[in-house]
């Protein structure tokens, strides 16, 4: 009930204003300016796709590394101390990882790469960093949840530890990981409080990673509080543009795993 509520909402209120605006107009236009009624949301759909890309490069791989290192390499001692950080991490608020990218990230950028440090690569580390329990926790369990034979006949053949793990089991679980990913995915296209902190906010399509960037939940977020008319309709549509671009994403990924 309450998805199919959020559904009718988004849609009764969107789409009338994307028909309003003009679908090409508000889908590929550069420009955001509520005071002229001039809603282009172009910029706000790369900055999503850029700072998204981002965590994936940076939080993918460190995840499933740390969830192959947790399941199958960790001494039972240290896994004992990285499983509840782990828990932790996932349980730290937003504003929390928002004041540490502003106060740490931020100032590491912008003294080893340049710029004001508000930028896409900024956002993209700070991203990686937030998604790493949800892929770690979820890509453990996967892994865990594979046979134990699968790995005693690989290693019955003659394959080493690593080659059994990365070979057998790893390949056995990437349904699940899969999922992980995914759910990872969701966390950085939906983080808000956090970005906003650290993108520099700005309406433009970026042509570096160390420009500032303005993502979709970021614009609705800072302007929702002010907006009326079409202006408010117009950040409802924008909702709505990321609610579709989560479902392409769900189903994308789907395909993928069907196919393997």
């Amino acid at each position: 009930m309450a998805v199919v509520l959020i559904c009718l909402f988004l849609f009764a209120n969107g789409i009338p204003a994307i028909y309003k605006i003009g679908v090409v107009n508000f889908l590929f236009g550069q420009r955001w300016k509520p005071a002229n009624e001039i809603f282009g949301i172009f910029p706000m759909i790369v900055g999503s796709l850029y700072v998204t890309a981002g965590a994936i490069v940076f939080g993918v791989p460190i995840g499933l590394m740390t969830a192959i290192f947790i399941s199958k390499f960790c001494p039972k001692k240290l896994r004992k101390i990285f499983k509840p950080a782990v828990d932790l991490l996932a349980g730290i608020p937003s504003v929390v990882y928002g004041f540490f990218g502003l106060m740490v990230i931020v100032p590491f950028v912008r003294e080893t790469f340049g710029g004001n440090g508000s930028s896409i690569l900024t956002v993209s580390i700070l991203l990686g960093m937030m998604i790493l329990p949800t892929i770690i926790s979820v890509s453990e369990s996967s892994l865990n949840a594979v046979p134990s034979s699968y790995y005693e006949g690989s290693r019955a053949l003659g394959a080493s530890h690593e080659r059994s793990v990365f070979k057998v089991t790893l390949p056995a679980a990437k349904s699940g990981i899969l999922a992980g990913i995914i759910l990872g995915i969701g966390r950085a296209i939906g983080e808000t409080m956090a970005v906003i902190m650290v993108a520099g906010n700005q309406a433009r399509i970026p042509t570096s990673i160390l420009k500032g960037v303005r993502t979709l939940t970021g614009n609705i977020v800072i302007e929702m509080g002010y907006a009326t008319d079409l202006h408010r309709d117009a950040l409802i549509a924008t909702g709505v543009v990321l609610f579709v671009f989560i479902l392409i994403i769900n189903l994308s990924f789907n395909l993928v795993k069907n196919k393997k």
